[in-house]
């Protein structure tokens, strides 16, 4: 888990890098989103240095895919270090509800400007930024009323920025996904392979399976395994015996009724990734 990073640096990803550069000076309001299981692997240094002077709400998405109690905690964390923070399931109106709310308190400055000058307020300029595949153009389309952003459950799916119009008191401008140049923590870039948020033939499988099965062991989820795949299991509990259980159990054979291992190991990763087998905040929140 400690030994070099993963490289992971898409041409497309470093001239957006430049282009949400240049496009800052014209932004009122940041919205920047992680993902609520990941949400320290899945915030990028990279953007935090670009956007350290401007007014910023964090969007914690997917949080119906996470441990809500671990959710919490790490709102707190953040909230600490002066983000106003949101948690947020962003299928749900009230919760984009108050992320428009948010928005307009962090804008409320410049508002206040036009009118001490006799001018009619302007529309908010929104940049919404994020890793890949942690909800960026979801929240997009929720908050304009319309699909105005393109969405696709993989990671780097928007390839350029592009400006919606809400209405008259907001602007969004939508951004690709972009990752840092590489991870020295290699135990990041597995979190966000599991998550969905890089691409999983960045990692190889079998670090992912080991990864995930660190998780649901320290985190008490063996039961859930029992109740997804209806399966019973003995301690000490053994990766491959597990595999084995659930390939039997869902009917992943290959000719003759030997396991089909790849199928099973792809199905558990599918599954855990879709939240099927637990709510889980793979992070730990700092001391």
């Amino acid at each position: 888990m400690q030994q070099k990073g993963v490289q992971w640096f898409p041409g497309h990803m470093q001239k957006a890098l430049r282009q949400i550069e240049e496009k800052l000076k014209l932004i009122d309001v940041v919205i920047e989103i992680v993902d609520c299981r990941v949400p320290l692997s899945s915030k990028n240094p990279f953007l935090n240095r670009l956007i350290a002077n401007k007014k910023r709400l964090l969007v914690m998405s997917k949080s119906d895919l996470a441990d809500f109690k671990t959710a919490l905690q790490f709102k707190e964390y953040y909230q600490n270090q002066g983000y106003e923070v949101v948690l947020a399931d962003l299928s749900k109106k009230k919760d984009i509800e108050e992320i428009r709310l948010q928005v307009a308190k962090l804008g409320q400055e410049k508002n206040d400007r036009y009118r001490s000058r006799g001018l009619k307020p302007q529309p908010l300029r929104t940049m919404i930024l994020g890793i890949p595949n942690v909800g960026k153009s979801t929240l997009i389309n929720r908050l304009s009323g319309r699909y105005a952003a393109s969405i696709a459950n993989t990671p780097g799916h928007t390839k350029a920025q592009q400006w919606i119009k809400v209405d008259k008191q907001l602007e969004l401008l939508d951004t690709p996904g972009i990752l840092p140049p590489h991870y020295e923590d290699r135990l990041t870039a597995i979190n966000l392979a599991l998550i969905g948020s890089m691409k999983e033939q960045n990692v190889p499988l079998t670090v992912l399976l080991d990864r995930l099965f660190v998780a649901i062991f320290a985190k008490n989820l063996v039961p859930n395994l029992e109740l997804r795949y209806g399966i019973s299991l003995q301690e000490p509990y053994d990766q491959n015996t597990i595999l084995e259980m659930i390939a039997k159990s869902r009917g992943l054979l290959i000719k003759g009724g030997e396991i089909d291992y790849d199928r099973a190991e792809r199905l558990l990763l599918k599954e855990f990734k879709e939240g099927l087998i637990a709510k889980v905040v793979l992070d730990e929140v700092p001391l």
